[in-house]
This record gives C-alpha cells, sequence and structure tokens, in this order.
C-alpha cells in the first residue's frame, strides 16, 4: 500500500491570492508542467487536509468529475494543493453568480441565503449550464445532462456528510463558446473531520441513542434549502432524496455506482493518508460514517 505523499510546497511559490471562500490559499505556477495550482492552507488539527484528499479519492470510486488534491506542506503549515480544472482562456462562474442572473434580486454576496433551494439550483443549471465537465466521460447512459451529474454531487455530499455545498461552491466553466459544468470541489468539510477523537470515540462506543454515529450523520446539513420559507436548510440526505425524485433515472445510475464500492476500498483511501495527518480513531469514525450513509442511500434506492 503506497502512502499519499505530501508535496512540498516553495517558501516563495505564491503567484497570487484566491478570494473565494473563507480559507487562506493562493495560487502558483508550476514552470516544469505550465499547470496553475491553488494551495489551500489546512487550519491547525481540524482534519481538512486529509478529509478533502479523501473526498476527491472517493469521488474517483464513485467515478465523479471532481477536482483532484495532493497533501501539501508550505512554511511549515499543512495545505492541500490542486491543479486548476480550468481550461486555459477558461472561466470559473460561480453558483451565485448563476443564480442571480435568472433570480431577480438574489443576494448572491451573502453567505447562505434561503433563496439557495434545490429547485433553484437545477433550474440555474438547466437554462444556464449545457454540457457534462470538460475531459469527463459519463460512466452510465442514464447520466447525460449536467443535471445528472448535480445530482451525483449531491449523493456525495449525502455520503461523505459534506456540508459545505453553499452557491460558491459549485459552478460553471465558460469556455469556447460553451458552457460546462464544473467538476465537484471543495469538500474539507466532511467525515467529521472537526470533531476530537475524544468525541468520536465516545459516539462510537456509546450506549446512549441519541449521541451515536447514525445520530451524528442524520443531523448533518447541506448549505441548500426545501423552500425559501424554511428556517434551517436541508439536510444532505434529504437533499439527495429530493433531488432523485426530480431525476430518478441519474440517481438510481448513481446508487448503482455507489453500490460497488465496499467497506475494504475506502479503508484503503483512509489507510493511505500520512499518521501525521490523521489519527486512528478518525480513520475508524470515517468509515462508519460511509458505512452508515451507504446503507441509508442504498435503502432508500430500493424505493426510487
Amino acid at each position: 500500500m503506497t502512502i499519499f505523499p505530501i508535496i512540498e510546497v516553495p517558501p516563495d511559490a505564491a503567484a497570487g491570492t484566491e478570494p473565494m471562500g473563507t480559507k487562506e490559499k493562493f495560487w502558483l505556477d508550476d514552470s516544469l508542467s505550465g499547470r496553475k495550482y491553488l494551495c489551500k492552507k489546512a487550519r491547525s488539527n481540524r482534519g481538512e487536509d486529509w478529509a478533502e484528499k479523501i473526498a476527491a479519492e472517493l469521488c474517483g470510486l464513485l467515478k465523479l468529475p471532481s477536482a483532484s488534491y495532493d497533501l501539501a506542506v508550505y512554511r511549515g503549515e499543512r495545505q492541500v494543493i490542486s491543479p486548476s480544472f480550468v481550461p486555459e482562456a477558461g472561466a470559473l462562474i460561480a453558483g451565485n453568480e448563476i443564480l442571480a442572473r435568472i433570480i431577480e434580486n438574489y443576494p448572491q454576496d451573502s453567505q447562505n441565503p434561503k433563496q439557495h433551494t434545490l429547485d433553484n439550483v437545477f433550474r440555474a443549471i438547466e437554462e444556464e449550464i449545457s454540457e457534462l465537465p470538460p475531459n469527463w466521460a459519463s460512466p452510465d447512459e442514464r447520466i447525460g445532462k449536467p443535471a445528472d451529474v448535480f445530482v451525483g454531487y449531491l449523493l456525495l455530499d449525502a455520503w461523505i456528510g459534506n456540508t459545505d455545498r453553499h452557491h460558491e461552491n459549485w459552478a460553471c466553466i465558460r469556455w469556447q463558446g460553451r458552457v460546462y459544468l464544473a467538476p465537484t470541489y471543495d469538500h474539507g468539510s466532511c467525515l467529521g473531520r472537526e470533531l476530537e477523537d475524544k468525541v468520536r470515540a465516545e459516539r462510537l462506543q456509546t450506549k446512549d441513542r441519541n449521541r451515536t454515529v447514525r445520530v451524528y450523520v442524520e443531523k448533518c446539513q447541506s448549505c441548500l434549502y426545501d423552500r425559501i420559507e424554511d428556517k434551517k436548510p436541508l439536510k444532505t440526505f434529504d437533499a439527495f432524496t429530493l433531488a432523485a425524485r426530480k431525476y430518478p433515472s441519474a440517481a438510481r445510475a448513481w446508487l448503482r455506482l455507489l453500490g460497488e464500492i465496499s467497506a475494504e476500498n475506502t479503508l484503503t483511501l483512509l489507510e493511505r493518508v500520512p499518521k501525521e495527518r490523521i489519527t486512528p480513531i478518525a480513520i475508524e469514525f470515517a468509515q462508519a460514517i460511509l458505512k452508515i450513509n451507504r446503507d441509508r442511500l442504498l435503502a432508500f434506492g430500493e424505493t426510487l
């Protein structure tokens, strides 16, 4: 088993800052490959680095179009680096900008507006985005439109417990006169990475039905609302199931792919993270999340 490498980023590598998001990040240029990389700081002991890396690897198992990530270190601090997925001369347009084009007075500068509803997002995708992600081949004939792919993004969120699908964490790419759905990206808020090990251990071992891992995953919230009037966003599981009712063929295709991924597959990925970046109890907790959510999703699929 090969451990994931940790890339050493030169201290003078920064080529420009990245304004999107809340974390420290900058762009760097690789003179050898000619590629542009985003370097993003992982906050101390919060697990954002390994969660980002593992989420991207899980996308690979699911055959989902995704940004790729590598573990890195920059000036002694934990980072992840990700090559730009925007083609040369292409432009990335975030979801909030897309929604502002079709919804009057959409609050695109708000952090988590209630207008970020499932219906509005799918309307935006159907009206504004015509192409599948660049350089990606659909793994199933039932996944033929950008909206079908986005259903897969929501399945991913439900599987890994990604709580950060806000309106800047999905996008399109305008390139050569066409508009493509962007690959999924920015999954650092997943797999219980924010919990301390003592909390993970308690939830794994407790006999208190209100403190189990299952209860934890069932409370996992998305950044998508069902209706503007709702006080809270949808749970990640509910966001997927509602989308699945809209696009049942695509949902069945993604569920089939999920069903082909075993616990052994996911454990192998988690055990490839360097030991200085992840603890055994964090691995066990992440595995529990993935198993519980996979079982929930596949059980739902039997009713679809």
